[in-house]
Parts: structure tokens; sequence; C-alpha cells
């Protein structure tokens, strides 16, 4: 029985939910979308707190990227194993949930409160006489160590929280059948709350300061303090859904969801998945595809929040903006996944809806670097045209790279990523999956803050190794496309002769039928 019968052609579109479903789906809804309001709400806070930190800036993303979260990855993930090794499911999501929760507490009352004598500004600037400027952002890490630790764990609620406990539990509990309704809807709710979490940052930051208030010494001080009040009440929110699942018999101890054999995992070391993708070309495009889309992202985001300081040094301004970026982020990914993915997958090759996305970062990247070279010379009369300023102007078309690479991301780049993997055998999904998110992650994430901090250390500020990071932006998007082409091309052929690929590690890697011969290019 097919599980969308009893509805109607637009509930089956909309919501294709039974009323008997609604105790568990429900719950598990509003669990993705309090998550994915923190996760957005974190973005904004922690970027404001860095970038408009004394001493530093943009410069020191960078350095965050690798010299902090990599690290905090690998503990977090330590921590993970030695928990998941001692506590049952449920437990673990309450026990991981517990540190961030505990770590947003003490960031409320202890850390932000007595930041002052807690970061060590006069042996950085002993420190910053005697080092290259290159070196600024680096320092600015140490400097504001308060603010580095919850950058990390903003970065980690993504990883932790969203990622392996949210989805892992979704996976748990959800059979494919029922997947294929649930999952367009929580993806729908994560982009919806980040509407909302746009919404909150922008007005908690326009608020001025009160003195009747006990806490916070200016209004930013209190919009922190309230911010960081909201994103602990959502996660204990979190909990309490999570605890009403499992009291109504929907969680990890029922075995009518997912077969062994279906919540199969492979795991691999960061050599073997090299070694794993360098047998098969056709995974080789896959992993570019996604290193690639992560450089250019990063490549990006630098220079645009650099000169968002710049028009919002005030760190209240600064959040309230990225705030607004959050939001129309929000409504470019919700309106895109509910009108515009589907129906592009569905009626164009996968190469054209999977070469739509470097093209939105080839044109937007473009417009945002021409406004940036050129926002001092005779082409900054064009601002006037607006009624705004050039850098203004160039922080709009920075702004709307971003929403729009973030947008397609979360639609057309992650559908098409996904599509890619159906021609594969079932061993060869398993392996080629975790090797690309093994190395796919790991390489394109760290790989643009590389790439900037070498640049750093060279010219010493953003603006002197601009010119040099939209050269490399456009290399990185043609590479892109070029494996776009080159992964479209032997797809469309397995598919329009119906064939599977199957795993490498075989002897005799040879084609054979696939296993879902109405599968369309």
């Amino acid at each position: 029985m097919s599980s969308t019968t009893g509805f109607g052609r637009l509930r089956s579109y909309l919501w294709p939910i039974h009323r008997h479903e609604l105790k568990k789906f429900v719950p598990l809804l509003l669990i993705f979308f309090l998550v994915g309001f923190n996760y957005s709400l974190l973005r904004a806070i922690k970027d404001a707190l860095v970038v408009t930190a004394p001493s530093s800036g943009a410069e020191a993303l960078p350095f965050l990227k690798v010299w902090a979260i990599v690290p905090a990855a690998l503990l977090f993930t330590f921590i993970f194993t030695r928990v998941s090794n001692r506590l049952s499911r449920e437990k673990i999501f309450y026990a991981m949930m517990s540190i961030f929760i505990a770590f947003f507490l003490l960031f409320m009352f202890i850390l932000y409160p007595l930041q002052d004598g807690l970061h060590p500004h006069s042996l950085c600037d002993r420190i910053q006489q005697m080092l290259p400027q290159g070196f600024q952002g680096f320092i600015a890490m140490f400097r504001n160590w308060t603010f580095t630790l919850f950058y990390i764990m903003s970065e980690m609620w993504s990883t932790i929280i969203m990622t392996v406990l949210s989805w892992g539990f979704a996976n748990e509990v959800t059979s494919v059948n029922d997947a294929k309704r649930y999952y367009g809807l929580l993806g729908i709710s994560i982009n919806l709350s980040g509407i909302f979490a746009g919404a909150v940052a922008t007005s908690m930051s326009q608020n001025a300061f009160h003195s009747s208030l006990p806490f916070g010494a200016n209004a930013w001080d209190q919009t922190i303090f309230m911010l960081c009040s909201v994103i602990v009440l959502a996660g204990a929110a979190c909990m309490i859904l999570f605890r009403y699942i499992h009291t109504q018999g929907h969680g990890y101890n029922s075995q009518t969801y997912r077969s062994q054999d279906d919540s199969k995992e492979v795991k691999m070391g960061l050599r073997k998945n090299f070694a794993y993708l360098a047998k098969s070309k056709y995974l080789i495009s896959i992993a570019v595809i996604v290193v690639m889309y992560n450089i250019a992202i990063n490549l990006v985001e630098v220079v645009w929040k650099d000169q968002v300081k710049q028009l919002y040094p005030n760190p209240a301004e600064f959040n309230a903006y990225m705030g607004q970026v959050l939001t129309w982020i929000g409504v470019v990914a919700t309106v895109t996944s509910i009108f515009i993915s589907g129906t592009v997958i569905r009626k164009f090759s996968w190469t054209a809806s999977a070469i739509i996305s470097p093209l939105i970062l080839l044109t937007t990247g473009i417009a945002f670097f021409f406004f940036f070279f050129f926002k001092d010379s005779s082409f900054a009369s064009f601002a006037t045209l607006f009624g705004t300023t050039p850098l203004a102007l160039c922080c709009f078309f920075g702004s709307l790279q971003n929403c729009l690479a973030r947008a397609s991301k979360y639609t057309l780049f992650d559908a098409t990523k996904e599509l890619a993997f159906i021609p594969l055998s079932k061993e060869c999904k398993l392996k080629g999956k975790a090797a690309i998110d093994g190395v796919g992650s790991r390489i394109g994430k760290s790989g643009g803050s590389i790439i900037h901090q070498s640049l750093l250390m060279c010219f010493g500020t953003v603006a002197l190794s601009t010119p040099y990071v939209a050269f490399l932006l456009l290399f990185v998007i043609a590479a892109w496309m070029f494996a776009v082409r080159s992964l479209g091309k032997r797809f469309n052929g397995l598919v329009s002769q119906q064939q599977t690929l199957k795993d490498p590690d075989e002897e005799q890697p040879i084609l054979q039928p696939a296993l879902n011969p109405e599968l369309k290019s």
C-alpha cells in the first residue's frame, strides 16, 4: 500500500501526514525547527562577537576554522564516542544537549560579563609588536578567547546537535517510505526557522539600553544575555520534546522503522578515504564538487564580512545586519525548496540542475568583487543612483551572494549531490558517501581558510589579499563546473543504460543492471 494513500492531491504535496502519525511527527518537526532556529541564531551571534571584538576582524575567521574548529571537532568526536559507549541513545541526546546548554549559561553569566578581566589584552599587544601584521587574526583568536569558545560551540551545534543527533535520530525512527514524506517537511521547517531566527536577531539587536534590567552595562550586553536566554530555552524545549516522543513509544526502542541493513554505516580513516576515492573517477567528481563549493563560499565570506564590519563596526548593528541576511536566506531557501528546486530537477537534466549553483556563485561573486575593487573610483557614482554608498552597495552584493549561495546549497546543491549517488551499487554508495563526507567536508571547510591564512601572512590584511582571492575564486568555480560536466556525462550514461556502478574495491569493477530502472536524467 502506498504511504500516501488517503491523501488528496494538494495534501499529498503540502502535508502528507496521517492523523495517527501526528504524535510522533509534530514533536519531531518542532525539534528540527528549534535546532535550526538555534543554529541560525548562533551563526549571527558568533560572527558579531568575533569580527567586532577588540583588535579583531574578519581576518580572525580563517584562523578560527583551522586552529580552533578542527581540534574541537576531534574533541567532540572523542566525547561523543565515549558517551555513546556508556549511555543509551536517548540519554546521549540529553547528555550532549546538556553540555551545550551548560556552556551558554556559563557564557551568559560568567564568561561574557567578566571578559575584560579574562581577555589578556596587554600580553597580546606585546606579542603583536613582535610578529608581522599577518598574524593579527591568530592573536585575536587568543586575545578574545571567550568569544573563540562561543564560536567553537556554535559551530559544534551544527555538527553534533543538528547533523549527528537530530538527523541521526530521524534516520533511526523513520522508515524509507516515511522519510519520503517526512524529510521534505523537516527541511522546510529548518528553512523557516532561519527566517524566525533572523527576525529575532535583528529585533533584539535594535533594542535600546534599559537601566531597569539587572544585567548588562549597555544595550549590546543586554542583547547577548537575552539571545543566550532564548538559545538555552530552545535547547531545553528540544529535550522536553525528545522525552515526549520516547514516552509515546516512538523512540529508539521501536524496532519497526529501520532494519539493521538499512542503517549500516561505513567509517574509514582519512588515508583510506583518499585511497577509495582515487579508484573511481565518478566518486572523485562528486568529491571535487563538494570541496569546491565549500572553498568558494569560504573565500567570498571572509571578504564580505570584512566589508560588513567596515559598514557596521558596532556589534549590535553588525548582528542586526546578519540577522536580516539570515532571514532572507530562510525566505529564499523556503520558496526555492517548495516551488522551484523540485520542478527544476524533474524537468531538466542532472547537469543543468547541478550547474545552477556554481553559476550563482560566479555571477554574484563577480558583482561583489566588481564593487569591491571600484567602490572608490568613478564607478562610485553608480551607488548614488540607489541613494546609498559604495560600501553599502558592495555589502549588498556580498549579502546577495551569501543568500543565493546558501539557499542553493540547501536545495539544488544537496539534492543533485544525493541524486548522483543513486546509480551506485549499495556497497559503493555506502563507502562513497563515507569517503566524501570524510574528505570533502574536511578539505572543503579548511581549504578556504588555509588559503586566506596564507594570503594574510603574505599581505597582512584582507583588503590587500582580496585581488588574489578573486582570482582563486574563478579558478575554484571553473574546477567545480568542469567536475559537474564530467559527472553529468557519467551519470546520464549510467541512467540511460539502466546500469549501476559497482564498488571500485572489487577486482573487476563492471557494470550491472540498476536497481531503479525508472530513474531519469
